[in-house]
């Protein structure tokens, strides 16, 4: 069960959950997006689960101190360019991000983030509504 049904097992709300495709790239998930956009009219509510930074190797190896540099630079560097409106490079992320592989080795707990994008439309506003660290590494 994955993090959204715990919280609606017990409602009235019904949850389709949608796998990433790790074969494929981020404008991929992206478009994904916005062919799920229309189902928002309907009154479909789209959610992605992920985090901006994912490296369990680093985050097993942490001593749980100060944040990792690698992992800040890749953190900040999401978040200004989310508030900042720059979803391309969000979606080019493996070439304009600091530190992209080592913040994801795999795209999998980073691709949800591309589909939200893509069912928002490209006139969206980021907007920040909680931001906090696990030991150095996952943000």
């Amino acid at each position: 069960m994955g993090p959204t049904n715990a919280h609606v097992s017990r409602s009235d709300i019904p949850v389709c959950q949608l796998s990433i495709q790790t074969d494929r790239d981020a404008t991929h998930h992206y478009n994904l997006g916005k062919a799920l956009a229309p189902l928002k009219d309907d009154g479909v509510l789209i959610i992605g689960s992920g985090s901006a930074t994912h490296n369990l190797r680093a985050l097993c190896q942490s001593d749980g101190g100060s944040v990792s540099s690698w992992a800040l630079e890749s953190d900040t560097w999401l978040k200004e360019s989310l508030l900042k409106g720059r979803y391309e490079d969000v979606n080019q992320y493996e070439e304009k991000a600091t530190n992209a592989k080592v913040a994801h080795p795999r795209p999998d707990h980073f691709y949800p983030l591309h589909v939200a994008m893509g069912a928002a439309g490209e006139n969206a506003k980021a907007e920040l509504i909680h931001h906090s660290w696990s030991r150095n590494a996952l943000s």
